[in-house]
């Protein structure tokens, strides 16, 4: 049942005099790409490397946040959808309060992200392709869910039997199987002081 009768109360701070307060913008660092393509590992890294320089940040990952926020969505298209939409609704809520978000999704399908970008300010939607040969992928298999996709333990598993729509023109592309981590992290932070995110 979808919620009525309901307001929205504006603050006296505004989002601008948070970022000002932090002496940084806020915006949302979307990673995406294959299972095993290195998203985590990065925005782990991406995030150590701007708390460093005194940015106050938050990681939404997608294991964690289906512990908690999203514990009761599956796998299905629908459910993939919602998924990212909440993330996005999340994301805009810290950006909102000042802080720089990394999120690190899989998040299959061109519309969904395209769906967060249009829930929150589009000029502080970074998407970041984390991009890496499959093969290569399966060959990290960190988690071993490709093993189990491949034996049919998994249905509906990204890049086996369900696609991933690769970005159509993302902010920021890095190749994990071709640059170190510590190439992408720097060309990440090049990029935020570029568009004057950071200092």
């Amino acid at each position: 049942m979808k919620s009525s009768n309901i307001t929205w109360h504006e603050s006296q701070v505004t989002k601008s005099d948070r970022q000002e307060l932090n002496n940084h913008k806020s915006p949302i660092l979307w990673f995406t790409g294959f299972s095993g393509a290195g998203k985590s590992t990065l925005s782990v890294a991406v995030e150590k490397k701007l708390h460093s320089k005194g940015i106050r940040t938050y990681i939404l990952d997608g294991d964690n946040v289906r512990h908690g926020l999203n514990k009761n969505l599956g796998f299905s298209p629908e459910d993939r959808k919602e998924n990212i939409r909440r993330i996005g609704e999340v994301s805009g809520l810290f950006s909102d309060a000042g802080v720089m978000t990394l999120t690190a999704f899989i998040s299959p399908y061109r519309e969904d992200r395209e769906m967060v970008r249009e829930i929150v300010n589009k000029e502080e939607f970074i998407e970041i392709y984390v991009k890496c040969d499959l093969k290569e992928c399966e060959n990290r298999d960190p988690k071993g869910l490709y093993k189990k996709a491949r034996n049919g333990e998994i249905k509906g598993f990204t890049g086996i039997d369900a696609p991933y729509e690769e970005p159509s023109s993302p902010e920021i592309i890095v190749e994990t199987d071709k640059q170190t981590l510590e190439d992408s992290v720097s060309e990440i932070i090049r990029y935020l002081q570029k568009k004057k995110y950071i200092v």
